[in-house]
C-alpha cells in the first residue's frame, strides 16, 4: 500500500525476457506455488531465480530476473511519505508486509531516493513475511505482531489494500481500513486513541 505497484509491468517484463505473452505469464503465475514460498521465505533468492528460469524455460541472468521482478514497484508517492511522517509522530507505527528479499532491497532503496531518509525510521518495528515464514492473511502473523508489541486489537488500526487481509484482521478485533491499490488519499484523523 505504501509503494504504488503495477503487476502488469512485471508480467510484461518477463514476457519480453521469455518471448511469451504477458497474459500467459499472469496465468502461469497463479498456478505456481513457488511465488508464495518465496514470499514466506521458504526458498531463498537463488532458488527463486532458478524457479523463474524453469518457469520461463530460459537461461536468464540474475540481474534481468531481478529487474523484471521489481518492475512492479513503481514509486513511493510523496503524499504517502507525508502520511507516514504524521502517523509516526502521533501513533505507534508498524509495518507488516507480504514481501520477499528482492523486493525489499528495491523498495528500501526507492524510499531513500524519494524521502531522503531511512525507511526504518518511520516504524517502531518492521515485519516482513519472508523473514517470519508466514504471510497475511494467515491468522498467526497478526497474532504474533499483536502479542510481541502488546497491542490491544480494538485500539489498533490496520490499513491494507488486500481485502482478505482486512477481513482476517477484523475477525481478530483489529480496527481496519481497506484502501484500493495505489489510492492516494488515505485519511487517518478519525482513528484517534480513546
Amino acid at each position: 500500500m505504501l509503494v504504488d505497484i503495477d503487476p502488469d509491468r512485471t508480467a510484461k517484463a518477463f514476457a519480453r525476457l521469455s518471448e511469451t505473452n504477458a497474459v500467459d505469464i499472469m496465468e502461469l503465475h497463479k498456478s505456481q506455488n513457488f511465488f508464495v514460498d518465496y514470499e514466506k521465505g521458504l526458498i531463498d533468492d537463488v532458488t527463486f531465480r532458478n524457479h523463474i528460469r524453469q518457469f520461463l524455460d530460459k537461461d536468464i541472468p540474475d540481474i534481468h530476473i531481478d529487474n523484471a521482478w521489481t518492475a512492479m514497484l513503481v514509486e513511493f508517492p510523496p503524499q504517502k511519505i507525508e502520511l507516514l511522517e504524521i502517523a509516526r509522530k502521533n501513533y505507534r507505527t508498524f509495518l507488516l508486509s507480504n514481501t520477499n528479499n528482492i523486493h525489499r532491497i528495491k523498495f528500501e532503496k526507492c524510499f531513500i531516493d524519494t524521502a531522503h531518509s531511512d525507511f526504518y525510521d518511520y516504524f517502531e518495528r518492521v515485519y516482513y513475511s519472508f523473514e517470519m515464514h508466514m504471510r497475511k492473511p494467515d491468522k498467526e502473523i497478526f497474532v504474533k505482531v499483536l502479542e510481541e508489541n502488546k497491542l490491544i486489537p480494538r485500539e489498533t488500526l490496520m490499513i491494507d489494500d488486500h481485502l482478505p487481509n482486512v477481513r482476517m484482521a477484523s475477525n481478530l478485533g483489529i480496527q481496519t481500513r481497506h484502501v484500493k491499490i495505489n489510492q492516494e488519499n488515505i485519511e487517518i484523523e478519525s482513528y484517534g486513541r480513546e
